[in-house]
């Protein structure tokens, strides 16, 4: 048996066994590689890739530990505008990277958070208790809400309205 190259697309070449064309295998190319160059699609600032076709006081927001009045301040502070991401030079994106580093951010404030609760815990205060038991620990109701803490609702069986 006799094996021949055929080509399937510009760059691609399959080997098979010779058989009729209506069995022939095609690959269409739906994305061709660019040839410019690679494109850039996140800023990356703090560990995290922020989104480069926001704007950067909302593009922040995606790093754990800054918000709104955060990534306000941090845009003052070093008297930057509030421009898209992308259209950020290297010298502006190195300095907002150091603003940034300046705050207690992603990993190192989860583990902060994670720390203060197992804290609460050991040493049984009223809101350790409520954690351990999966309760809201800030004076709400429990009665009728609190589904995201309790978690779904389980039917008790035998028990009938009245």
């Amino acid at each position: 048996m006799a094996q021949i190259a055929m080509p399937v697309a510009p760059s691609l070449a399959l080997i098979s066994n010779p058989r009729p064309l209506s069995r022939a295998v095609y690959f269409p190319v739906l994305n061709p590689p660019k040839a410019r160059g690679l494109s850039i699609e996140c800023a990356r600032v703090g560990g995290v890739e922020i989104p480069n076709n926001k704007r950067i006081e909302f593009s922040l927001q995606y790093i754990h530990g800054i918000g709104r009045s955060r990534a306000r301040k941090i845009l003052c502070d070093i008297s930057m505008d509030n421009k898209v991401t992308k259209d950020l030079s290297e010298e502006e994106l190195i300095t907002l990277r150091d603003e940034v580093s300046k705050y207690v951010i992603e990993g190192d404030l989860r583990r902060f958070n994670a720390l203060n609760i197992r804290r609460l815990k050991e040493i049984q205060c009223y809101r350790g208790i409520r954690h351990i038991q999966g309760l809201p620990c800030r004076g709400q109701r429990t009665k009728n809400n609190c589904r995201t803490l309790k978690g779904k609702k389980v039917a008790i069986a035998g028990k009938k309205k009245k």
